[in-house]
This record gives C-alpha cells, sequence and structure tokens, in this order.
C-alpha cells in the first residue's frame, strides 16, 4: 500500500490539520508496518501559481510541444506523478475564507490537467483518467459547517474537492472535518475527540474491504 501524505497549512507545530494527518499515518502504520508513504509539504514549500506559459504548455499536443514548454510542466508532471503512483492520497486542509488555501488551489491546478488526469471526448464532456484511488481529506474549521446548521451554505470548500477530484475520477472521497477548533477549549477537544474516532473508524473500514 502506498499513500501520499499533503499537508497544506503554514503553521507548523501548530497546525491541527498537520497534527491530524500525522495520527492518521500512525494509526494506519501501526496496522500496516510495510505501508509506502511519500510526503509533500505545500505549508512550507508551495508551488507556484500556473500562469501564461504553463496554460500554452499543458494546451500543446504533444507532438507539437516545444522543449522549453516540457520545463514549464515538469513540476506539474512530478506531481501528478505523484498521484499516479500511489493508493491512497491523504491531504491536510485547514479552512481559510471557506475554502482552501491558496496553496493547495496552486497545487490543484498543477494536477488537474487535459491529457493527464483528465479528458475531452467528441461530445465535449470531461472524462477523469484517474481511478481506483482513495482520497482522504482531513479538515480543520474554526465554526461550524457541517450539513444542517446555519453556516453549511458557507462551506465552499468540501463541495470542491468532490467536483474537482470527480473530474479527474477519483470518487473514492471520505471527508474528516474537526470543527468549531475556534469555540473554546471543550469544544476544541471535543471536535478533536471526534476527528480521532474518525480517523479509528475510517482505517478499520479500509482494512475490512481490504481483506
Amino acid at each position: 500500500m502506498r499513500i501520499l501524505h499533503v499537508d497544506s497549512s503554514p503553521r507548523g507545530d501548530r497546525s491541527i490539520s498537520r497534527r491530524l494527518t500525522q495520527a492518521f499515518i500512525d494509526v494506519w502504520k501501526h496496522a500496516n508496518p510495510d505501508i509506502t508513504i511519500s510526503y509533500r509539504d505545500l505549508g512550507h514549500q508551495s508551488v507556484p501559481f500556473v500562469d501564461e506559459a504553463w496554460i500554452a504548455a499543458a494546451f500543446t499536443s504533444p507532438e507539437k510541444i516545444l522543449p522549453e514548454q516540457e520545463a514549464t510542466l515538469a513540476l506539474s508532471n512530478t506531481l501528478i506523478d505523484e498521484l499516479l503512483a500511489t493508493d491512497v492520497w491523504l491531504f491536510g486542509i485547514p479552512m481559510y475564507n471557506y475554502s482552501v488555501p491558496a496553496n493547495f488551489k496552486a497545487y490543484i491546478d498543477h494536477i488537474v490537467r487535459v491529457r493527464r488526469t483528465f479528458s475531452v471526448n467528441e461530445a465535449g464532456e470531461y472524462e477523469g483518467l484517474v481511478h481506483h484511488k482513495k482520497v482522504v481529506v482531513i479538515t480543520a474549521r474554526g465554526g461550524i459547517f457541517s450539513e444542517g446548521t446555519p453556516d453549511a451554505d458557507a462551506d465552499f470548500q468540501a463541495p470542491f474537492l468532490k467536483k474537482v477530484f470527480s473530474l479527474i475520477g477519483a470518487t473514492d472521497l471520505a471527508f474528516i472535518h474537526a470543527e468549531n477548533l475556534a469555540g473554546g477549549p471543550e469544544a476544541r477537544q471535543q471536535s478533536l475527540d471526534v476527528a480521532h474516532r474518525q480517523i479509528q473508524e475510517l482505517i478499520a473500514q479500509y482494512e475490512v474491504t481490504k481483506s
């Protein structure tokens, strides 16, 4: 089993999402000591935003692409290759202004790429090219945005991630939300306890489906 572990919080040791993704790794390693983990830290080593040269290169057909365009897409190819080489994608993503941090959006723009992770058929419909991947997203949120709560319609994070991962074909998606982290010490601890329990339950579920 190969896991790609990506953190996007810039907060280092103070980051809740980082602590929870590490907890996920620790629990899974305890059950599966032979797993292979690839790690990328977007919070401390962010990827650049795509620019005009990148867009031109990405939409150039392979038979016409120039050497300098291949160089422009080198990082994007590396990021996509990391995804394709692993079975489980684990993302730690804090909620910033109701959505994802800018560094994670930049990452998404590099990995959602025509002819690499999705295609467009003759009818103009998008078709994902990435299949049989499990995606785990662990979020850290100051407020409460769960379905049925007053601020549920302000959650532009989870719907965006569901849509963009389904675009490339990765539809086996699980969310673990640590919410109400700004609600005081007791509320914060309750949320963390729930998140840790959900981590245990999700990994147990994966173990059952694997056997």
